[in-house]
């Protein structure tokens, strides 16, 4: 078997692992192994590509993964799980840059007099998608690591300038595809840059999972575009992969929103609106307990949902939380955890963070099926989420959340809201939720709150 084709087998093992790991990370009980598998596939088709003779460069190739392994490996290990979102998002940035200019370093070396049509319009959809994957990325970053305002950006005549630099963008790559001229190239991707900073500026902070789904489908096209350059099939099939699985999570995000993608995309959503009373509930009144209140109304449940937020990550309490969980069960209590599918900051965020804190995985229920368990709760303690509980999602048509699925929270026969304040959620609206007679409030840090119900619980 010559060097050519058992490298193409080795590509298609490999190819078939990144297929299989994508099963697994359907399901949080066999993310990890599908994690690991990926990572095996990826090592496999890396191992095969250094066999290859004529390998040039390959002190520039081993000290440029010399790099990525010290950067990237602290950071994978030391990230707190607030950073995530921002870890994610700069480390998809990076991938559509590197696309970009695997497209763009690859027409440089081509003969532009003789190049055939289809070869520079792949160059110039690496170069444009992972133009604005890049640059997108990195605005959403500085959005999260709060380097900049999370509100969105506007400003006047934005959509028009939005439009005029792609149509802009559209006329230049058409120049190159008839001329394959190098300077007209640079620009558009200079152009790109540009575009995918105005099209993330105005994208508030409610709705940045599901930006960060759409960038990732980005790099991924961008990835396959530049295979299709080197003509390998391994980053065809992979780019393709991530580009359909990040297009299909994008949807389902934006549903679980009840909003269109172009809605989000363009509505500048997460600005500030009092649409239901004022923003900081100014003269209306609350019920607040202690966590010696709380301990005894949860040892004596028969079941008790925990419903997490961003807040649940802000505090890092998800160890706390799981902790907790396991005093109840001890005692007879029936315990799960509803899981929002935009709750955090980036998708899959809970899921994330609580696999970390090692809950079972069968106390895992996604929003359809923990709404099912509502009517029967007796309490749904609320750690850190504010608008995936909002009742205005379904009984006020005014409110920028209505139509949105919710985890119906107000459906438990006793509700516990663990806040810092009465500060509304991303989308800057007040929560009835939060005056519901069924509803008790406790403030502070969500662990060190989280830290006090445990021996309430225990001792109750």
């Amino acid at each position: 078997m010559s060097i050519g084709t058992t490298t193409q087998l080795i590509y298609l093992i490999a190819a078939i692992s990144f297929i299989v790991a994508l099963m697994g990370l359907s399901s949080p009980r066999h993310a990890r192994q599908g994690n690991l598998l990926a990572a095996a596939g990826m090592l496999m088709a890396i191992a095969v590509t250094f066999a290859q003779p004529h390998l040039g460069h390959l002190g520039l190739i081993i000290g440029a993964m010399a790099i990525g392994v010290v950067v990237g490996v602290p950071a994978a290990r030391l990230v707190r799980m607030t950073a995530m979102p921002q870890m994610v998002a700069i480390f998809n940035g990076v991938g559509g840059g590197a696309a970009a200019l695997v497209s763009l370093t690859e027409f440089l070396g081509m003969d532009t007099k003789t190049v055939a049509t289809y070869k520079v319009l792949e160059v110039v959809l690496g170069v444009v998608i992972g133009g604005i994957s890049f640059a997108g990325s990195g605005i959403a970053f500085a959005k999260l690591q709060e380097l900049m305002t999370g509100r969105p950006i506007t400003y006047p005549g934005q959509q028009v300038i939005n439009a005029i630099a792609g149509l802009a963008i559209l006329g230049l790559v058409l120049t190159v595809l008839v001329t394959a001229s190098t300077p007209v190239l640079w620009i558009v991707l200079i152009l790109s840059l540009a575009l995918g900073v105005i099209f993330v500026l105005p994208i508030g902070g409610a709705d940045v999972p599901v930006l960060i789904s759409l960038l990732n489908s980005f790099t991924g096209l961008a990835v396959a575009a530049s295979g299709f350059t080197l003509d390998n099939n391994l980053l065809i099939i992979a780019g393709t992969l991530v580009g359909a699985s990040g297009i299909l999570l994008t949807r389902k995000m934006s549903q679980a929103m009840g909003r269109s993608l172009p809605n989000i995309l363009f509505s500048a959503f997460g600005s500030v609106i009092t649409a239901t009373g004022t923003a900081d509930g100014a003269d209306r009144s609350v019920r607040a307990g202690t966590p010696e209140d709380i301990g005894v109304l949860l040892a004596y449940a028969r079941k008790v949902a925990i419903v997490p937020g961003y807040g649940l990550a802000v505090a890092q309490a998800q160890h706390t939380a799981r902790e907790l969980a396991d005093t109840l069960s001890k005692r007879g209590v029936e315990v799960y955890y509803a899981i929002h599918p935009v709750a955090g900051r980036m998708p899959g965020h809970m899921n994330v963070l609580l696999a970390e804190a090692n809950v079972p995985y069968e106390q895992l229920k996604e929003m359809d099926e923990a709404n099912l368990e509502m009517p029967t709760t007796d309490v749904a303690l609320v750690v850190g989420a504010n608008d995936t509980v909002n009742p205005a999602a379904k009984t006020t048509p005014g409110s920028p959340i209505y139509g949105m699925p919710i985890i119906n929270a107000d459906e438990a026969q006793n509700i516990v809201f663990l806040k810092r304040s009465m500060r509304p959620g991303f989308a800057g609206i007040d929560n009835e939720l939060l005056y519901d007679p069924k509803t008790t409030m406790l403030f502070g840090d969500a662990k060190e709150t989280l830290t006090k119900l445990v021996p309430a619980v225990a001792t109750a």
